[in-house]
């Protein structure tokens, strides 16, 4: 297996196994999937909702499976396909139900198990703390009951998905490795182990949350942690309750589009809180875009080895007016109009100018040398890899002036751009650096998915002091502005607007999702800075939701769960009367204004 190359894309070289018509892994193209969000007893309807999913380019299906009663009706839409002559893959999904995944390896190509609930906990002592006993005999109970099930998925050739999700961590591992990526890690590791001591190969792996940040480092974390064991398993990428419409499309695309860039992926789902079928056209454009990067011209580089690919830390650079050093990353906009958030800068004739009104220079290496004769506070020097000479390298370094726009010609955005950084990294060199990219592209989706994958990523790994986006096409400029502040959302370095995560919906959801989803964004979307958590019901509501503000969570047919943090304050509520509550609730703890 080829060492991981951080400038070089290829892709990680998996096992391939087969689910059913579909090969995963291996040399085979990244399949891109969705999940249906049909009531699983509903087979009619979950069989055409499944043909709509197959119709926009779907590669395998997912269905909630609650209970005993639904794995057998996800058999029933299984054969209701086939009489169809629709062969997809369906997975079941199991949570808290070992007995229902039983019966649905029997049923199905696939079944999906989260580790964190498999098995409920069956900690008896006094204190929330195990001991190395208690520990252990958890996992023995955990052991005895994942076994019989793997002997089900031999007998019927099932594969099955460790689906690891950071909302729903069992309390056993939060309480030995916390809410960490560690946690995660390890939660999966313990049941791989498993399927290694009983010949079971058949395993997919997930890593989910809905911190892009935490999701991309927990996902290198593992794949480190399975290298040094010799482990190939492939990969299920995926940003849970991404929400909706653009935060969902940008988040989705910093999340899975900086995995794919590492060549980290061999399936991807697109979350989002939209009918199932509108996931898949997104899915499948972040896979071919970043796969286009294969056979890129090769960039050499020296990596920095005090740079950790697996913990945040922001890039330690000098300020240089509000660029650099503490401040938030800024946005340069490409021209003047109405924004609904205001941009830092605008780039205009070639000028940089500031809110201050005041004007600044950009020069190249052609014009470089007239740096010097410059007395502006701010110089804005536009640069690529290439161009990091040393000659260069000791300007940057001698002026405190000097702000960089990188932009890079290479096939490989990403690794070009790390290179510039590394490069700088390794030179000592803290001059603060404009992330720039260019692009042609006549729909806002391509732009929000291609833009959020490029220059998300960089934000991930602590690189960036700012985002340059300009698009040569119809997309208004405002638009344009709307996607480089989204992303810096979505990279979680600058918090402009309300941030909503919200789940994407199935047949666990309590409520009408994209309906209240809308609700509340159009009662809630002034409060800037403030997350809330919309989820359907609480399988990952309550653990995803830790990093949200405030929840609104289902709790069955019509009712509504409210929390402030991990706390509950309101249960079970009238569902039409549960968004005035959340207001309500807003306002009694100080974070609401007109």
């Amino acid at each position: 297996m080829s060492k991981f190359n951080q400038f070089n894309y290829s892709r990680r070289v998996s096992d391939a196994i087969q689910i059913g018509s579909v090969l995963l892994g291996g040399s085979n193209p990244v399949r891109v999937q969705s999940m249906g969000n049909t009531d699983t007893n509903d087979v009619e309807g979950s069989v055409a909702q499944c043909l709509r999913i197959v119709e926009a380019g779907g590669d395998i299906v997912r269905f909630t499976t609650q209970g005993i009663r639904e794995a057998e009706n996800i058999g029933k839409i299984h054969a209701g396909l086939r009489e169809k002559g629709c062969n997809v893959p369906l997975v079941a999904d199991i949570h808290f139900n070992a007995n229902a995944a039983d019966v649905a390896a029997t049923q199905v190509e696939k079944v999906r198990i989260n580790p964190g609930n498999y098995v409920g906990s069956i900690k008896i002592g006094d204190t929330s703390d195990y001991t190395e006993e208690e520990f252990e005999t958890e996992y023995q109970k955990v052991r005895a009951r994942f076994i019989p099930f793997l002997n089900i998925c031999k007998e019927h050739n099932t594969t099955i998905r460790l689906g690891v999700n950071h909302g729903s961590l069992s309390e056993r591992m939060m309480n030995r490795y916390g809410d960490t990526s560690r946690g995660m890690v390890e939660s999966c590791m313990e049941f791989l182990h498993i399927c290694r001591e009983e010949n079971f190969h058949n395993v997919v792996i997930s890593m989910k949350t809905s911190n892009t940040v935490m999701m991309v480092q927990t996902v290198r974390l593992l794949v480190s942690e399975m290298d040094k064991l010799g482990f190939h398993y492939p990969l299920h990428l995926g940003v849970t309750e991404a929400g909706d419409g653009e935060d969902g499309r940008i988040k989705s695309a910093v999340g899975i589009g900086a995995l794919l860039a590492d060549g980290i992926g061999d399936t991807v789902r697109v979350s989002l809180s939209e009918e199932p079928e509108f996931e898949v056209p997104v899915g499948k454009l972040l896979v071919s875009y970043t796969s286009q990067r294969a056979g890129h011209e090769p960039i050499v580089a020296t990596e920095n080895l005090l740079h950790n690919r697996f913990e945040y830390s922001s890039r330690k650079t000098h300020a240089v007016g509000n660029i650099g050093g503490e401040n938030v990353p800024v946005v340069i906009a490409t021209g003047d109009g109405g924004f609904a958030t205001i941009p830092d800068y605008i780039l205009s004739d070639g000028k940089v100018l500031g809110v201050n009104g005041i004007s600044y220079s950009v020069y190249t290496v052609e014009n470089i040398d007239a740096i010097q004769h410059d007395s502006a506070e701010i110089k804005f020097l536009k640069l690529k890899y290439a161009d990091l000479t040393p000659k260069v390298l000791a300007l940057l370094i001698e002026k405190r002036d000097i702000v960089v726009i990188l932009y890079t010609e290479n096939l490989n955005i990403v690794g070009e751009q790390r290179a510039f950084f590394h490069g700088l990294l390794n030179a000592g060199a803290t001059v603060p650096v404009i992330l720039y990219r260019g692009y042609n592209e006549t729909e806002l989706q391509y732009l929000q998915i291609k833009a959020a994958a490029d220059s998300g990523v960089m934000f991930v790994d602590g690189f960036g002091d700012g985002i340059l986006l300009e698009n040569n096409g119809p997309i208004s400029i405002e638009a344009v502005n709307s996607v480089a502040f989204g992303i810096l959302q979505a990279s979680r370095v600058r918090i402009t607007k309300t941030e909503f995560i919200s789940c994407p919906s199935c047949g666990r959801t309590m409520f009408k999702l994209q309906t209240v989803v809308a609700r509340i964004k159009a009662r809630t979307s002034h409060l800037i800075g403030l997350k809330i958590g919309i989820m359907g019901c609480i399988v990952n509501g309550p653990g995803e939701m830790a990093d949200a503000d405030y929840g609104y969570v289902g709790a069955g047919r019509g009712k509504v769960s409210l929390y402030k943090k991990k706390e509950c304050l309101e249960r079970s509520i009238p569902e039409d009367e549960a968004v005035e509550k959340l207001i309500d609730l807003i306002k009694v703890n100080g974070d609401w204004h007109e």
